[in-house]
């Protein structure tokens, strides 16, 4: 009985009762190669997307070189003209513009300061990164730092910062550790060097006001000595001041419509996390038609 039923199967059933074709070695492994090319390919799409969610929102913004195409919350105009050669890394000369990684989704490759680590400190009178850039992305309608806008400082933690506590401050302003630079006209004109190879003894703790591309230019202009005797380097309003407390116990830095977001101030102070940082989404209306 069961050999008849299993005669009858065969014939009702041949493609159940023959042997299943061998799949040669080679082509199993092409095939597992392609599906898993496939998976990648997937994933690295939607990880793309993904990318492109903050990118649009805003919310992977970032600090950019002098001259970027940027308004205040949107940063659009900017990636779409960025080419991410890094050219503008390449001529930094503290070395403060890094391309951004894979986090940044459509934003990688796309250059960037971190100020708290090393910050645009404009030892470039001629704004190296802007003359590099081939695109216009650091757009070639700036001539000089002070017509940069890159963001807005602001007194974050008052309550932390030295002057407002009537402190002054002696030693490295970021520690012995820290290898940010800076150029110090006293020290050499045209090479920046390690902040932890210049050390400060200060009565009042004004680094902020000290250090700052602006105010150092106008120093220099008041002396009749602008930065390459060019008197067009000379900044038209002021950056950030100190204001004495009423009872004269200490001072308050106060961020003047001249600041062009360059973040030597957050670079440079002492505390940790710093008093004063730089928002990116604010900046003055100063010489912004010569951004136009």
């Amino acid at each position: 009985m069961s050999a008849t039923y299993n005669r009858i199967h065969a014939m009702t059933h041949p493609a159940s009762s023959a042997p299943k074709p061998k799949v040669s070695p080679r082509k199993e492994q092409a095939r597992r190669e392609f599906l898993r090319t496939a998976g990648l390919t997937v994933g690295m799409v939607g990880a793309s997307l993904l990318g492109l969610l903050p990118a649009i929102g805003g919310a992977n913004a970032r600090l950019r070189p002098p001259g970027a195409l940027k308004e205040a919350l949107e940063e659009q105009e900017f990636l779409a003209a960025c080419i991410k050669c890094g050219q503008c890394v390449q001529v930094c000369p503290v070395e403060a513009i890094h391309l951004a990684d894979l986090i940044d989704g459509v934003g990688v490759g796309v250059p960037h300061i971190e100020a708290r680590n090393q910050a645009c400190d404009f030892s470039c009178d001629g704004l190296q990164c802007v003359l590099a850039c081939p695109t216009g992305a650091l757009t070639h309608s700036i001539n000089y730092p002070a017509q940069a806008r890159m963001g807005f400082a602001r007194v974050a933690r008052p309550d932390a910062c030295l002057a407002a506590q009537g402190k002054g401050f002696q030693g490295q302003a970021r520690g012995p550790d820290y290898r940010g630079k800076l150029r110090y006209e006293e020290v050499d004109r045209w090479n920046p060097i390690p902040v932890a190879d210049h050390p400060y003894d200060l009565p009042l703790c004004d680094l902020c006001v000290r250090q700052c591309p602006i105010e150092i230019r106008l120093a220099q202009c008041e002396a009749g000595t602008p930065p390459s005797g060019d008197t067009n380097q000379c900044p038209p309003r002021h950056a950030i001041r100190l204001e004495r407390s009423s009872d004269g116990s200490g001072a308050l830095p106060i961020v003047e419509d001249g600041c062009v977001g360059c973040g030597v101030c957050e670079m440079i102070c002492p505390p940790e996390p710093p008093a004063i940082v730089i928002d990116i989404d604010k900046m003055t209306d100063v010489a912004l038609t010569a951004m136009r």
